[in-house]
């Protein structure tokens, strides 16, 4: 934990202006890297990631949350919260992806940054090449009001291929590739596999000797043709082959090392669809240098496979590789989608995907939880408001330098909110009294000052304070907790009615509410109950259940269709991936499916019960 001494506000003076106080319309240069100069834009990102301290990153997406109750809510646990947002990673996409290297010196960040055009799925060409789908969210319409091109986004677009879909587009491309990494087993072949051996090796001799032994003929080219027909010879690039049908990838093993032997032939590895060897093909050289001529063109035909199926997932590869800091905003959105997308698909629990994810990114830090340290920065949830804040109320003078120039004409609107990270992280940093560069450092006493701060997966707890099991926040901007066992769903209430009166009809109607109560509105279906003292969620519950000693207002909403329910029927419902368009649609759902399922499990046992009353043999009777 870090303990963040009383902070000093200073208002800036005029005659304190630095470069930090640039005209806010001003925008920063942002390479915007498309299909077209991804490949040479790749060797660039790798040298600034290597010489930076930090990488952040900046993702905008596809889709809008189809509910309010959808969106990750301050009562939401760990688990509710990632099964959210996992919720959105497998609906959505990715369009763009910004990353910005940068490294800070005091008051001064240097910063890369670059945004990439991504195409959500190759497969996706094909069946959407109009941009009516991706125009259906708020911020999309928004990009087509400022003219952005989608059919051009679509073309130029890279394609973010996952590891399944890249190997699944080589396969569909059904190229034969160069045998490589081919070593000789020294371990004593099988009976079956020194019979097959000397059955291909009897075979390419042959072939090859019937290849050579050619005699002039004006009927030559007759001779040639029923020699392919006999022989199942083909011509690769007008030198002669022949496939060898495997049955397994053993059997390609031993094809190709046999292969070696022969100082004339290149073995090549013919896929199937399904990804496995169907053949290996054996073309034979006429000499050293015609060899070495097919196997230069082999491996440049290959580099040309390879940057037709590139993907952005290189790029996380590199940050990956680095192991340098992730400089995020709104971790768990965002790495939920980086890790559906370019890592791997998304585990069911929120632990399995933070050790996973750590795999990929060891330190992860959230801008979102330095800002919590600031009192008045926790209700805010934008990083210009957040910007301006510090700049008025400390002396934080950061200068931006982004060393790249933008190109005539270059489209610099899109991957600003990057920069701005890189930017908010710096200043906080200084109002917080930390040293980024400690980070890199040796010294673990200065280091866990930042260190605190890193891989907090949860969007509304900050570093300093100590986690409660089972405890929760209520309200956005409120310190208190309540345990979930605390906490009451309510739905099926009269339309258009608010927070207030809702809590005023309650009030005086049941004994739970006689103690201190709050109500808050979910969405316009479903309110949610907190009980401020312990062991009253569940007395109400019980009443709710048994229709029983209600009164007044209570028991008319109860009669119109007043329902309740406790937190582990929420947390069921998101775990059921029920999401309805309003929450009571959700928990009605949640809570038919456990009586149907309660329903089932009674018949089993009395099922059970039934046969074995029928069918035990009593030994006393025998």
């Amino acid at each position: 934990m870090v303990f963040v001494r009383p902070l000093l506000q200073r208002r800036l003076f005029s005659f304190g202006a630095t470069q930090t106080h640039r005209n806010p319309h001003q925008q920063w240069s942002i390479k915007q890297v498309i299909k077209s100069n991804f490949a040479d834009t790749l060797e660039d990102i790798k040298s600034h990631i290597s010489n930076s301290e930090f990488v952040a990153v900046s993702l905008q997406k596809t889709g809008f949350f189809s509910a309010p109750w959808h969106r990750v809510s301050p009562f939401d646990t760990a688990d509710t919260a990632y099964l959210k947002a996992k919720h959105a990673a497998e609906r959505f996409q990715v369009l763009h992806f910004a990353v910005c290297p940068f490294t800070v010196r005091a008051s001064k960040v240097t910063a890369y940054p670059y945004n990439f055009h991504l195409f959500p799925r190759d497969e996706l060409k094909m069946e959407m090449p109009s941009c009516s789908f991706y125009c259906q969210t708020s911020s999309l319409r928004s990009m087509a009001r400022q003219g952005f091109d989608f059919n051009s986004w679509i073309n130029d677009g890279i394609s973010y291929l996952s590891r399944e879909q890249e190997s699944a587009v080589k396969n569909q491309m059904l190229n034969p590739t160069l045998a490589k990494n081919v070593t000789k087993s020294t371990s004593t072949p099988s009976v079956a596999d020194s019979v097959f051996i000397g059955r291909i090796k009897s075979r390419v001799k042959n072939w090859k000797k019937t290849y050579k032994c050619t005699s002039p003929s004006k009927d030559e080219a007759l001779v040639r043709s029923l020699r392919k027909l006999v022989l199942g010879t083909e011509e690769y690039d007008s030198r002669p082959w022949m496939n060898i049908d495997v049955c397994s990838e053993h059997q390609a093993q031993v094809v190709v090392e046999l292969l070696q032997e022969f100082a004339d032939v290149v073995p090549l590895i013919v896929p199937a669809k399904g990804g496995v060897t169907q053949a290996v093909r054996v073309v034979l050289t006429s000499s050293e240098e015609d060899k070495d001529l097919l196997l230069r063109k082999l491996q440049n035909d290959e580099q040309e496979l390879t940057k037709k199926v590139r993907g952005f997932r290189e790029v996380i590869d590199l940050i990956s590789a680095s192991q340098k800091p992730v400089v995020v905003y709104g971790s768990l959105n965002d790495l939920t989608f980086i890790h559906s997308k370019f890592i791997a698909g998304l585990p069911p629990t929120v632990d399995e995907f933070m050790c996973s994810l750590r795999l990929a990114f060891p330190m992860v830090i959230d801008v979102n939880h330095l800002m919590k340290e600031i009192g008045p920065l926790r209700k805010v949830t934008n990083i210009p408001v957040a910007i301006s804040y510090l700049k008025n109320q400390f002396f934080t003078p950061i200068d931006m330098v982004i060393p790249r120039q933008a190109m005539e004409n270059e489209d610099t609107i899109h991957g600003q909110n990057v920069v701005k990270i890189c930017e908010l992280f710096a200043k906080l940093c200084s109002v917080l009294k930390i040293d980024p560069a400690s980070v890199q450092s040796d010294e673990a006493k200065r280091a866990s000052a930042l260190e605190a701060y890193a891989n907090i997966f949860s969007p509304f707890s900050t570093a300093s304070e100590e986690p409660i099991d089972g405890d929760i926040k209520i309200w956005t901007n409120n310190t208190r907790t309540v345990s979930c066992e605390d906490l009451v769903f309510l739905w099926g209430f009269r339309d258009r009615v608010t927070a207030g009166v809702l809590k005023s009809l309650l009030q005086e109607s049941h004994e739970a509410f006689f103690e201190e109560f709050d109500v808050r509105l979910v969405d316009n279906s479903c309110a949610i109950v907190v009980f401020w003292q312990r062991g009253l969620s569940k007395t109400f519950l019980n009443t709710m259940n048994n229709c029983s000693d209600m009164r007044g207002p209570l028991r008319e909403m109860v009669s119109e269709g007043l329902r309740a329910a406790g937190y582990e029927t929420y947390s069921r419902a998101c775990r059921l991936g029920i999401w309805e368009a309003t929450l009571a649609d959700s928990l009605d759902k949640t809570l038919a499916d456990s009586d149907s399922a309660s329903e089932s499990d009674s018949k089993t046992e009395s099922s059970d019960s039934s046969w074995c009353t029928e069918w035990t043999i009593n030994l006393d009777d025998l």
